[in-house]
């Protein structure tokens, strides 16, 4: 997949470092995806045209609005962030449907522990990513500057 290319709206700091909000075409960037053989994580978009992302600017670049550059979500982080999303709520509903079943209640009763593991992995989660640490390590980064703007 392809590094999603923007224009630089503006550039700000913060306590952790430089940051930019980055205007990008949210056209399909995955060639599978634009094929029709990808995953459809791009139709979960829901709309195309342009979107603003706020992005990490990596120490070494020196941007300024306007500016056109590739931004990245390491793919590490992005499997990272699926996992939490997907997989604490998952293993809430597979570990409470257990619990209760093998104490001998039916399937009725495991079921509604299901649903309940459900919603308490989606707590978790949703905590899990409020994390400060986790939050920056799930924004894109800013890693090349294509073109610059002139004055």
């Amino acid at each position: 997949m392809q590094n999603p290319h923007g224009r630089i709206v503006s550039v700000y700091a913060d306590d952790f470092g430089t940051n930019a909000v980055v205007e990008i075409d949210a056209v399909i960037a995955c060639e599978r995806c634009a094929s029709g053989k990808g995953c459809g994580a791009g139709l979960l978009g829901g709309r195309s045209g342009e979107r603003q992302v706020k992005a990490t600017v990596t120490a070494d670049l020196n941007v300024r609005d306007g500016d056109i550059v590739s931004i990245v979500l390491e793919p590490r982080n992005l499997l990272r962030a699926a996992f939490i999303v997907y997989g604490y709520p998952l293993a809430g509903a597979v570990l409470a449907a257990i619990a209760v079943f093998s104490t001998g209640f039916g399937d009725g009763v495991a079921a509604a522990s299901a649903l309940s593991g459900i919603i308490a992995g989606y707590f978790v989660a949703k905590v899990r990513l409020r994390n400060t640490q986790c939050l920056r390590d799930f924004t894109p980064m800013v890693v090349a500057k294509l073109t610059s703007v002139t004055e």
